[in-house]
């Protein structure tokens, strides 16, 4: 009989559902590091929630762990690689607290709106300053989106009902789904110039960090509301703060903060600040919905064998396994290259398979695409929940299935369709096993997808790649593998360079400056 600990307190029906699918399970909460150490070598499959840390030092005790089940979405306090090192399936449960997140994100909205928190502390302390809490409506008034994905979608929903009008920005947002939800699409700067609430929705990459800088704060319109119970690090807080003193934020609403737990803040005692410590997935009805989701995924994947919403594994069944793994590795490089490359918003994505590939099983294939693709967006997707999202943003998924072999005994093709055409990129394997780029936008180029790459668009003239070598020699960086391709001679070729750490900025920025360079992007596998 499979046996569970649960480390952090949850819901009792979690406990309930592992046994009555045959799991014996401990409820053992409270325990250090070292006192967790010493007991997880008995247990085969592990559910915590915020409190337990599963670190790489904790995983190399559990000699008998086979899944770590977190109720809830964020994994930050899971070692992931530790634990694909380990051969332990690490499951989240993406969807279980939307709702409740979004309606917090109204929540502080209202707050802010009516200045409920400071209008509270002020009757309590025996004053009556009716005068003095002046607040605004929110009907007729617009707000911004920054994400319109799962929660930003149900915030929308809400504010409709509140007969608000809501703009959105979200780069990945097609048209036809904006005119489903009932929102208007526009840039990031249209947003800020017109919002006169916004509210934030998105996860924390590279691309989202501190989207709302001192330089976009200052773009927003006077008195604009500003509330985030998404992640950390997508507002400057100072900045924030700066905005607040001077009067142009006429308030703000921070559930998450840059360094959590928040013990001390600039931002605290600042008039028209609110603030509640990561509240956001803090009801009763979801942590009960994560609480179950976890039992069931978990015990599911110990008594059968099923895998869902696992962040480091795909669905696969134990026969179509072996010859799918490299396939699978290949196509999330492919979705990965074409998601980094794409600008603007993708309304379609075909996945051709050809050859030898049009026999295999699709499903995993335009999972493990469409997981390499978005997780340029969001940092909880994975195999299983990869076409959910997709169609959430609405996207159309189309797969293709060519039986003749052309230049390739094997090849996967991605497609995707912008507002500038349609794009693709193409893979084959070598020796059944080795994932190969084999064609990039149209033009023949063999790479490898590996680590820290450079990608450039150029005029082919003489001298270049002596140009782009020297500069990056000059900047101490050290160039592993070379790819070039290109059209026709003295036409546009695509250059692919694998490099021993990733380009910066101002790197970057110098590529772009040398002569003939059309594109420059950093790119990371």
């Amino acid at each position: 009989m499979p046996k569970v600990l649960i480390s952090d307190k949850m819901d009792p029906r979690a406990a309930e559902i592992f046994r009555e699918c045959g799991v014996e399970v401990d409820v053992i909460t409270g325990k250090t590091p070292d006192e967790l150490k010493a007991i997880i070598g008995d247990y085969d499959g592990l559910a915590i929630r915020s409190s337990t840390k599963v670190t790489k030092d904790i995983l190399e005790h559990a000699t008998n762990l086979k899944v770590v089940g977190r109720a809830g979405i964020g994994v930050d306090n899971v070692d992931i690689p530790a634990a694909s090192a380990k051969g332990v399936v690490v499951m989240n449960t993406p969807f279980g607290n939307s709702i409740t997140t979004a309606e917090h994100a109204i929540a502080l909205m209202f707050a802010l709106a009516r200045q409920l928190p400071e209008a509270d502390a002020s009757t309590q302390a025996g004053k009556w300053e009716k005068n003095r809490f002046m607040g605004v409506e929110v009907t007729g008034k617009t707000l911004g989106l920054i994400g319109a994905g799962n929660i930003g979608s149900i915030v929308a929903d809400r504010a409709l009902g509140l007969k608000m009008k809501v703009v959105a920005f979200d780069p990945f947002l097609t048209e036809e789904r904006a005119v489903e939800l009932g929102v208007t699409k526009v840039t990031l700067d249209e947003l800020l110039a017109r919002a006169d609430f916004i509210t934030l929705h998105t996860p924390l990459t590279d691309q989202t960090r501190n989207i709302l800088s001192a330089e976009n704060l200052a773009k927003t319109k006077k008195g604009v509301r500003i509330v985030n119970c998404a992640r950390g690090g997508l507002i400057d807080e100072a900045a924030l703060k700066e905005g607040l003193d001077s009067g142009h934020i006429a308030g703000a609403a921070l559930d998450v903060f840059v360094t959590e737990p928040a013990k001390e803040s600039p931002l605290f005692g600042t008039p028209n600040f609110v603030s509640t410590p990561h509240l956001g997935a803090s009801t009763t009805e979801a942590q009960v919905n994560v609480a179950i989701q976890v039992a069931e995924q978990m015990a599911d994947y110990l008594v059968s064998g099923g895998v869902t919403n696992a962040l480091n594994v795909p669905s696969l069944s134990a026969e179509e396994a072996p010859k799918l793994r490299p396939y699978m590795g290949l196509a999330e490089k492919l979705g990965s290259l074409v998601g980094q490359l794409a600008t603007g918003a993708i309304d379609r994505v075909s996945i051709h398979r050809e050859g030898a590939a049009a026999d295999l099983n699709p499903k995993p294939l335009t999972s493990a695409v469409l997981t390499g693709f978005l997780r340029q967006q969001t940092d909880t997707v994975n195999m299983v929940n990869a076409p959910v999202l997709a169609r959430d943003r609405g996207m159309e998924v189309r797969e293709i299935r060519t039986e003749r072999e052309g230049d390739y005994h094997t090849l996967l093709r991605v497609a995707v369709r912008t507002a500038d055409g349609e794009r693709s990129v193409a893979g084959t394997l070598f020796g059944d096993s080795a994932p190969r780029l084999v064609e990039l936008f149209g033009i023949k180029v063999e790479a490898d997808l590996t680590g820290a790459m450079l990608y450039v668009v150029n005029e082919d003239a003489p001298g270049f790649i002596g140009r782009i070598g020297t500069l990056l020699g000059e900047a101490g960086v050290n160039i592993g593998t070379f790819h070039l391709g290109r059209r026709e001679a003295g036409g546009e070729a695509v250059l692919l360079l694998s490099v021993d750490q990733r380009v910066d900025a101002a790197l970057l920025a110098q590529v772009k400056a040398l002569p003939g360079v059309k594109t420059a992007m950093g790119l990371s596998f």
